[in-house]
């Protein structure tokens, strides 16, 4: 058994926990700062940083130039979570993300991704908090915190305690006071050609609280205070442990208050500090407090209640936080939100929340509108690795895709052209008369395209159906699941009217028609490469011609009846 455990044991990577848990002096982090000053950098910067790193691909579509972000490939988790078909979006994104990093305005902020249901709003969320996790235990992206230590004597941090860790996870160099904090940085040359150092704002209310009962006790001697009580230490981002990401989710007004984003009272410390405005009688443990260094999430954000809008609006514009009985607080973090349609529209006729309209940057997160990359998503999904015991008949994701593509474009405003003709240009085809100008001028004539129509989900709910269906005999092919596409639409909770359900109903029937020439077209490229083949249907037609022309009948071959003349043959 004791072999198995060391079996086990062996798989550890003892180099990496020792990296991941380094600790030392101030004195030993002003060091390593000089060496890679990118340690100090914002969540603004870090987070950008860690999506460059992943590289990107620069590509021409429809004679534009566009940047394809490795990140949102989820590679690091083979593709679970891997965004299609929205480069522009999160070029958008990233362009934000890189003028907040610079300090051009975005810092103050909040980012709001809009898009309908199902449009990948919170997986680009899931993936930047886990990618800024992932990249925080790299050496690239390591940051740092501080605790307060060798305070048993001095009672701060309560009797027989000894530490007392930064409760916001702060940056080490604000322990220098902010009137020659820039001065320290220039002297000891902490900045190189590649980064400046630059840290703004002040310790949490806790810290600094210790900083100044230790700052008395040694007579305003600032060095000998950071000497013996200040212990630096590598800090990892997880969500899991709420540190430095943070999720905050809308719940019943009666069940939520502000505490939740900005802390609370520890009323089991009161006894012991013997005020509830001690700093160290107080949890800062809410959304904002956790997420301090990382990013913060809101889901639906539109949905909050106008009592946390201040708290939102001041994190946002000031980056800070006005905890209960603390003067205002500040913060390092992402702020990022996301919502659907409806929600913002509701924004857009509240007068009472003008003030959050003023300070979100959104971004447009609409539907795939290219059928290739529509059909990657349920690949993704839908693939002969996952299902083992159904067989997909070939186009058969191909045509689910191509029908909820469809609900998502706006008709051509030329009559000339057909939905159908309009994805086929979408998708890269060449259709004889139009040219990537024409592609150009569709996109540019379309105001809301990709933000209504149905979503993925719904698809693969219908495949799934379909798959565990007891017809079929182990092979689910395109009808089938058009079916199972057609029969959700009469209790689809989406679809607010008839005309709505009309319209999808009718491109189900496009669909199908466009599905029977491909298989049409199939079949005749495969009789095309059969010479045998091609000799016997010659041979049939010429057997029907000549039976036609002399009013006779035809016999079957298989059969032995006659029939007459085939007429679909013969045209």
């Amino acid at each position: 058994m004791a072999q198995m455990i060391e079996k086990i044991g062996k798989m550890q990577d003892f180099r990496l926990y020792e990296e991941l848990n380094w600790e030392g002096s101030f004195e030993e982090y002003l060091a390593l700062v000089r060496e890679n000053p990118q340690v100090c950098r914002n969540a603004y910067q870090r987070m950008y940083d860690m999506i460059i790193s992943h590289g990107t691909e620069e590509y021409i579509d429809n004679k534009k130039k566009l940047t394809r972000f490795n990140f949102f490939k989820d590679a690091a988790n083979g593709g679970a979570n891997a965004i299609f078909g929205l480069d522009i979006p999160l070029m958008r994104l990233v362009h934000v993300l890189k003028a907040a990093s610079e300090g051009y305005g975005p810092e103050k902020r909040v980012i709001l991704l809009h898009g309908p249901v199902g449009s990948s709003k919170s997986t680009i969320a899931r993936l930047m908090k886990q990618g800024i996790e992932a990249y925080s235990r790299s050496p690239e992206g390591a940051l740092y915190t501080f605790s307060w230590v060798n305070l048993a004597d001095t009672e701060l941090a309560g009797k027989d305690t000894d530490i007392f860790p930064s409760p916001m996870n702060e940056e080490p160099l604000r322990l220098i006071p902010a009137e020659w904090r820039a001065k320290a940085i220039e002297e000891l040359q902490l900045s190189n050609d590649k980064f400046r150092v630059k840290v703004e704002g002040d310790m949490d209310p806790a810290s600094r609280f210790i900083y100044k009962k230790l700052l008395e006790k040694y007579k305003g001697d600032w060095s000998e205070l950071v000497k013996n009580h200040v212990r630096v230490r590598r800090l990892v981002l997880s969500e899991k442990d709420r540190i430095g990401i943070g999720t905050f989710q809308p719940k019943d007004e009666k069940n939520q208050d502000s505490t939740e984003l900005t802390g609370d009272i520890n009323y089991r410390k009161i006894a012991e500090y013997g005020s509830d405005s001690d700093p160290r009688a107080f949890n800062f443990d809410g959304e904002f407090n956790i997420a301090n260094r990382g990013i913060v999430e809101f889901i639906e954000v539109l949905k909050l209640d106008v009592a946390f809008l201040y708290d939102l609006l001041g994190a946002s514009q000031e980056h800070r936080i006005k905890p209960k009985k603390f003067a205002q607080t500040d913060i390092d973090e992402v702020i990022l939100g996301h919502t659907n349609e409806a929600e913002y529209k509701k924004l857009l006729n509240n007068e009472f929340m003008e003030a959050l309209r003023d300070r979100t940057i959104k971004i447009d997160i609409p539907y795939i509108t290219k059928l290739h990359e529509e059909v990657r998503i349920y690949k993704k999904d839908f693939n002969s690795a996952k299902i083992k015991l159904r067989h997909i008949a070939p186009h058969t994701l191909e045509v689910a895709a191509m029908w909820a593509v469809l609900t998502r474009l706006e008709d051509p405003k030329k009559h000339s052209l057909s939905l159908l003709q309009k994805l086929k240009l979408y998708d890269g085809k060449v259709l004889p008369g139009y040219t990537q100008d024409t592609v150009k001028e569709l996109r540019k004539e379309t105001k809301r395209e990709g933000m209504e129509g149905i979503s993925p989900r719904y698809v693969q709910d219908k495949i799934s159906n379909a798959l565990v269906n007891e017809q079929g005999e182990g092979t689910i092919n395109p009808f089938m699941v058009l079916n199972e596409l057609e029969k959700g639409l009469r209790h689809h909770s989406l679809i607010t009217n008839d005309e709505m359900r009309k319209r999808y109903t009718e491109i189900i029937g496009m669909v199908k028609r466009e599905y029977e020439e491909i298989v049409k077209n199939e079949v005749q490229r495969a009789i095309s490469a059969d010479e045998d083949a091609i000799a016997k249907l010659c041979a049939n037609y010429i057997d029907n011609i000549k039976a036609f022309t002399l009013k006779e009948k035809v016999k079957n071959r298989y059969t032995g009846q006659d029939e007459e003349p085939d007429e679909r043959l013969m045209r």
